[in-house]
């Protein structure tokens, strides 16, 4: 594989967003490989095990060319020095991302020289998303279509139950909205 670009898109990923795919797709144009890495931390509680995790991400991304998922533990930059990685992608949606991102960008850059860690703004229609965003919609009874691709929907609706689920959704154009006087009344 000499001479092929390959990076790590590391994270959680529990669930996987639209977010997340849209970083995904805009990375596979700038690498020849990109190894979705989940993270296993055993002192987080997530919603979703590791390999229920990899799974979802595998359904989600299977018409991709060019994406390896797995997992790790410990140190980041000891996985890219395993899978000789010499790319890390960071997704920045906002500004408070920034601050603690670049400091682990120069902890990696520390430790693994050879490692660039490139930040890549997350598309403008998903600035907002994030799994904790999604994971505390879904525990309040609030609908996420749209936001996961339809295995994490599916999953998520599992996890909590179909009968809860959506409550809170937006109504479609074909529901009769109240009148604009009845909106005001108290």
């Amino acid at each position: 594989m000499a001479g092929k670009r390959v990076a790590v898109y590391p994270g959680s990923f529990d669930p996987i967003t639209y977010g997340h795919v849209d970083i995904v797709d805009r990375s596979l144009a700038l690498v020849d490989r990109l190894i979705v890495a989940v993270a296993s931390n055993p002192s987080k509680k997530g919603i979703f095990s590791v390999p229920e995790r990899i799974d979802m991400i595998r359904t989600a991304l299977q018409d991709r060319k060019g994406v390896e998922i797995a997992s790790f533990e410990g140190l980041l930059v000891h996985f890219c020095r395993e899978r000789k990685a010499d790319v890390i992608i960071r997704g920045l949606r906002a500004l408070s991302d920034f601050e603690f991102e670049f400091q682990m960008a120069m902890m990696n850059k520390r430790m693994y020289p050879r490692g660039e860690t490139v930040f890549m703004m997350t598309g403008s229609q998903y600035f907002y998303l994030s799994s904790s965003v999604i994971k505390e919609v879904v525990q309040f009874g609030g609908t996420v279509e749209g936001l996961v691709p339809p295995v994490v929907l599916e999953r998520l609706e599992e996890r909590f139950g179909r009968a809860r689920f959506g409550v809170g959704t937006p109504p479609s154009p074909a529901s009769p909205r109240p009148a604009p006087a009845a909106r005001r009344r108290r």
